[in-house]
């Protein structure tokens, strides 16, 4: 038998004369690649001539963003993650450096390299227990805003208290102005939730389905606001009214009051142009889904209090490490809202929340007061 390295001889009429071992040539060795012996480097590229651009949309990876300059009608731009970014989140209202294709063609794909310093950072948690994953479960909302406005009708589905006060913590936990936007106004009068307030002097705004909407967008403008409120409020509604190309669908409120979810995804929507240009610029809505809680897990005790504000000042007489809950006999809490100072309301609200917080309480309707006179609390 002749081996494959082996070399025959053959004669004329092909018969084998004899058999002799093969010479090999470099021609015949393999070298497989090796690793590179260049050393490695956490150096990431400075990408000097990236562009600025603003996140207005996430869907599955991609994002969309806008340019600064760019008009109403000028492309948006499609890009994905870089990976240099590593985990850090991409979300509706980052400011990012964009490179690559950022023309905005069909087809054409940019990339993010970097994400600027976020001024503002809206977060919520899918539930109020942090003993639980589901209540560790921290999901960003929305960067960079600088107005929450929350969205609640007076009527069908009725205000609930519970809900706006979660909202309130939230925006003052991370440092957002908060709007209240009362809409249905039509259907009833704002006295009893206004007068919830009271102590706060909170600003807002009445919405009926045929008023004008000037005082709402002279509130809106020039700043980047996220409106949040239950499904069935009228928020879709409003956002069409703002903004008429948006084509926001429009749900319904079932017979038990509640409203189905129309909005699946946060975007931002740049408002159309002031009548008058010395105004500045209209600004920005970020519309986000409906929602039925405000998990706030991820805001410490303290910070809880913050949303209260017409309670801090009666923390000054409490003792050291008060918890403030019912149980705490030397609370000021108390007293402070005994002498009137405060409504009663507003700290069995805060004293819930810190009960939730621990995991105590009945966290299936975390929106609602108990005994709150307000209908639907």
């Amino acid at each position: 038998m002749v081996g494959d390295g082996d070399r025959q001889e053959l004669t004329r009429r092909g018969d084998v004369l004899a058999t002799r071992r093969r010479e090999y040539d470099e021609d015949d060795v393999r070298v497989r690649p090796g690793k590179s012996s260049r050393p490695r480097t956490r150096t990431r590229p400075r990408h000097e001539n990236a562009v600025d651009g603003f996140v207005i949309a996430v869907d599955r990876g991609r994002y969309t963003c806008v340019l600064p300059d760019a008009g109403p009608d000028a492309p948006t731009v499609t890009a994905m993650r870089a990976r240099e970014l590593g985990r850090r989140s991409v979300v509706v209202g980052d400011r990012v450096a964009l490179v690559g294709d950022v023309s905005g063609q069909p087809g054409a794909l940019a990339r993010i390299v970097r994400i600027a310093e976020r001024r503002s950072v809206l977060r919520r948690t899918a539930e109020d227990d942090a003993t639980t994953a589901e209540g560790r479960l921290e999901r960003v909302v929305v960067a960079n805003a600088d107005q929450l406005v929350i969205v609640s009708a007076l009527a069908d589905p009725p205000p609930r208290t519970g809900f706006i006060d979660r909202c309130l913590v939230a925006a003052y936990d991370a440092d957002i102005e908060p709007l209240l936007c009362l809409t249905k106004a039509d259907l009833a009068g704002p006295e009893a939730v206004l007068g919830y307030y009271t102590e706060l002097e909170l600003p807002y705004v009445l919405i009926r389905p045929d008023s004008a909407l000037d005082a709402l967008r002279a509130l809106l403008a020039g700043r980047v606001s996220v409106l949040v409120g239950h499904s069935g409020v009228g928020k879709s509604t409003l956002v069409n009214r703002l903004v008429p190309e948006a084509d926001r669908a429009v749900g319904t409120v079932s017979a038990i009051g509640r409203g189905r979810h129309t909005s699946t995804s946060a975007v931002a929507l740049r408002l159309p142009a002031l009548p008058d240009p010395a105004a500045g610029a209209a600004g920005w809505i970020i519309d986000t889904p409906g929602v039925r809680s405000f998990g706030l897990a991820h805001v410490s005790a303290e910070s809880l209090l913050h949303g209260f504000p017409d309670l801090v000042e009666a923390t000054v007489d409490c003792p050291a490490n008060c918890q403030h809950t019912a149980d705490e006999t030397d609370c000021a809490l108390d007293a402070w809202v005994t002498a009137g100072k405060a409504d009663p309301r507003r700290l069995a609200s805060y004293r819930r929340l810190l009960a939730s917080r621990s995991g105590e309480g009945d966290l299936r309707e975390p929106e609602r007061n108990p005994g709150d006179p307000l209908a639907g609390s």
